[in-house]
């Protein structure tokens, strides 16, 4: 579970990144969510764009895909998800705070 000083931290760096991947009107496929799992193993933080002609919730397709993807939601903002997840020991990108 990330604190509220971690979560602030991805926040800060989620704000210059721009969408790398975008849910559109089929939502989420199996391969869009394979494209958020290969993401999160390269990047550890994405941020995922939600199109206007996606009719389901942004929060709810949050949940589930952090449930899929075992990550974790950092924040829900309009039609923005950012999620977290973090590389292995030897492969970290980003440090997190204490």
């Amino acid at each position: 579970m990330m604190t509220s000083k971690q979560r602030a931290y991805l926040k800060s760096l989620a704000m210059t990144e721009n969408a790398i991947i975008f849910l559109g009107k089929a939502s989420l496929t199996p391969e869009n969510t394979k494209n958020v799992e290969e993401a999160l193993a390269a990047r550890e933080l994405v941020k995922i764009g939600v199109h206007q002609n996606c009719d389901d919730d942004p929060r709810a397709l949050a949940e589930i895909l952090a449930e899929r993807t075992h990550s974790e939601i950092v924040q829900v903002i309009g039609k923005k998800i950012v999620l977290y997840r973090p590389g292995k020991d030897d492969k970290k990108k980003i440090e997190l705070p204490r």
